[in-house]
């Protein structure tokens, strides 16, 4: 697209001024569709700046979820080389799935400026505001059994929880199975849905949902996001939430990778390295029993291992588990 091949010359100078020639001579179009093409870009949010003589520069990149910015200069070699982004979407993970059942290729993803169906466990609603937070699908296809689907939930909480680290600077946590904390506060969920057979998975949708500038007025109480928690000592106003996802992105990469060639092990490794729950005392709700007990271990399969008070083992694969504070 010469939108892009524009914004790619503009990108790479942005120290000195492109003129007017030479965006014509590399994109192959007149002076007058050169500035169509830069009206239009303004238009998107790209501070272009312009100047007789000099011609143009690029000054500074609109806080949207584009395509092209995220791709830009993203250290991929699957995962992200194709995305589709959005301004509204009832659920970024709907969108994935369809598009996966019509044979989209592995890596895809969806992002959204907003959610109004936002997804989160057990059918309920993950709040989704505008132009605070990042909310994006890829779709996957490991070949692994169904049964252990749970495995790719917990590979993408290392990698969120990594990545928040990079980017931040803040001590990211997770609680198992899908939940990252930032100072107790939770600030991101992940859902996987899949499509299987029998003995097979077709695919799988990763849901990722990050809370990076969104004000706490719009977040459930308990939450938090990014900019909140670092924010202060940081001096930042906003995050770049283009550099979230980017980020994001690679470390979901490296982990799947790690998973394809390594196998689980390495992953349950990584978990308990950045697990909050781990020695502690939770309260775990399933469906026909509540008990309580001390978070042991998570097993070879992703399940979590609870020691209850009479010192047995038990392990659970579901339910909602909360950390009990003294």
């Amino acid at each position: 697209m010469l939108d892009e091949k524009i914004l790619s010359i503009l990108r790479n100078n942005t120290d000195s001024y492109v003129s007017g020639e030479e965006l014509c001579k590399t994109a192959g179009i007149s002076r007058a569709a050169i500035w169509k093409h830069i009206e239009k870009l303004r238009g998107e949010g790209y501070d272009i700046e312009a100047l007789p003589h000099l011609g143009y520069r690029l000054v500074g990149i609109p806080d949207s979820l584009i395509a092209s910015e995220i791709k830009w200069k993203l250290k991929t070699k699957v995962i992200g080389k194709n995305i589709m982004s959005y301004k509204k979407v009832d659920s970024t993970n709907d969108v994935v799935y369809d598009l996966a059942e019509n044979g989209i290729g592995e890596g895809a993803v969806a992002v959204s400026e907003e959610q109004t169906k936002g997804k989160g466990r057990h059918g309920r609603q993950w709040l989704s505001p505008p132009h605070g937070g990042v909310y994006f699908s890829c779709v996957l296809r490991p070949e692994i059994a169904p049964t252990e689907i749970a495995k790719i939930t917990l590979l993408a909480a290392v990698a969120v929880a990594r990545s928040i680290r990079d980017v931040t600077g803040a001590s990211a946590m997770i609680k198992w199975p899908n939940d990252i904390l930032v100072n107790d506060k939770k600030v991101c969920g992940i859902l996987t849905e899949m499509k299987a057979e029998q003995d097979a998975v077709d695919f799988v949708v990763v849901g990722i949902g990050i809370n990076v500038n969104t004000p706490l007025k719009y977040l459930p109480k308990g939450a938090s996001s990014l900019i909140a928690e670092i924010g202060g000592r940081a001096g930042e106003e906003k995050l770049s939430r283009i550099e979230v996802v980017r980020n994001v992105l690679e470390k979901l990469e490296e982990e799947y990778l790690k998973l394809k060639k390594h196998g689980f092990k390495p992953i349950i490794e990584d978990w308990k390295h950045f697990s909050a729950m781990i020695g502690s005392r939770v309260k775990v709700t399933l469906p026909n029993r509540t008990f309580e007990g001390l978070v042991h271990n998570l097993d070879s399969s992703g399940e979590l291992v609870i020691r209850r008070d009479t010192g047995v083992l038990e392990k659970i694969s579901s339910g909602d588990v909360v950390i009990v504070k003294n």
